[in-house]
């Protein structure tokens, strides 16, 4: 009797043992489809053309003095500067710095630097900033022959800039989350889900560089190198999947 009055005690609690693994293995699933996400990454490149060129050069000159060193290169300054305004910079665009004056000192043979001062050298960069980047080009490239004149100069490569770079950065960025979300709708379509709200976004650094360029850097690159440019910006997204 004792046996059988367990009977019914152990079958409730095997049921009972089914039912709850049953309901958890339901609540478990449907956990697992609520927090299901699908993860993107949306890109948008747009091409720019710079519209703001500079262009640096270095006036030098060497003299036993400082005194000799200095008028050496206010001597050569006036040809520089009105070979500038021949090519068509108007004084504003003309900027000078500051002239350094540099002693240089003896080295012996065994490569050791004396207290002796051989000669001076003194230099000033000259620089020219204007929106006609083609006139800029132009003229990086014919500024050296000013050595024909004498002119001890050293000329810089240009660098070419996008001046309203901070308004595009906010478009190209808001073009990549728009890729970023079509990226997913599709991908939700292909397998019969329902794509969800965004639960996260995070923008990727903006890439600034020549047209069809594949330099790339965790850090960014903002070229001013070239005139015609590419500015790219990537959108990693997750929506949830319903």
């Amino acid at each position: 009797m004792n046996r059988n009055s367990l009977v019914v005690p152990s079958l409730i609690l095997g049921v009972s043992l089914v039912l709850c693994a049953l309901l958890l293995t339901l609540f478990l699933r449907s956990r697992d489809q609520a927090n299901q996400t699908i993860n993107v990454t949306g890109s948008a490149k747009r091409e720019i053309v710079s519209d703001m060129g500079i262009l640096r050069s270095t006036i030098q000159a060497s003299s036993p003095t400082a005194k000799q060193a200095y008028a050496s290169l206010l001597q050569q300054r006036p040809s520089v500067l009105e070979y500038l305004r021949q090519k068509g910079f108007p004084e504003e665009a003309i900027e000078l710095n500051t002239i350094n004056l540099n002693p240089v000192y003896e080295v012996t043979p065994q490569g050791y630097s004396t207290s002796r001062i051989v000669q001076y050298n003194a230099s000033q960069v000259v620089q020219v900033t204007s929106p006609d980047v083609q006139k800029i080009k132009a003229v990086s490239l014919d500024m050296t022959s000013l050595v024909e004149q004498g002119i001890d100069i050293m000329v810089m490569p240009p660098e070419y800039y996008y001046t309203k770079l901070a308004e595009l950065k906010v478009e190209v960025q808001a073009d990549a989350a728009k890729d970023a979300l079509q990226r997913a709708q599709k991908i939700t379509e292909a397998t019969g889900r329902d794509l969800g709200p965004i639960t996260n976004a995070r923008m990727g650094v903006i890439q600034i560089t020549p047209v069809n360029s594949n330099m790339i850097s965790d850090y960014g690159i903002n070229d001013a190198t070239s005139i015609d440019k590419e500015i790219t910006a990537v959108v990693s997204a997750s929506f949830r999947l319903d």
